[in-house]
């Protein structure tokens, strides 16, 4: 779905239909560890750019939204590999265990 940056991420959800006012990004939403989500913050996001450059399913991203120094609101990503169970330092490259064993 677009989201109200323009760019296409498959983690945020809209709904206006029928009087209804329904924004949100599941991401974010499914990490308990989070701040509450706003709209903005899709501007800044780096996961639409990662899903278009790496669309693997063993892709793991976890988003938090985290205060810094109190003052400002920084997104935080976490990427880990599904079948390495490794962390992923470079989501958008991928899995380097992946790659290796890839033909």
């Amino acid at each position: 779905m677009r989201t109200p940056a323009g760019q296409h991420c498959r983690h945020y959800y809209e709904d206006f239909n029928r009087g209804r006012a329904q924004q949100e990004c599941r991401l974010i939403m499914a990490n308990r560890n989070s701040l509450p989500w706003s709209p903005d913050l899709c501007a800044r996001c780096k996961v639409p750019g990662i899903l278009l450059a790496n669309p693997s399913p063993q892709l793991r991203l976890r988003l938090a939204l985290r205060k810094r120094l109190g003052l400002w609101r920084v997104l935080h990503l976490e990427a880990s590999c599904l079948v390495h169970d490794i962390p992923v330092s470079d989501p958008a490259a991928g899995c380097p265990e992946c790659a290796r064993q890839a033909p």
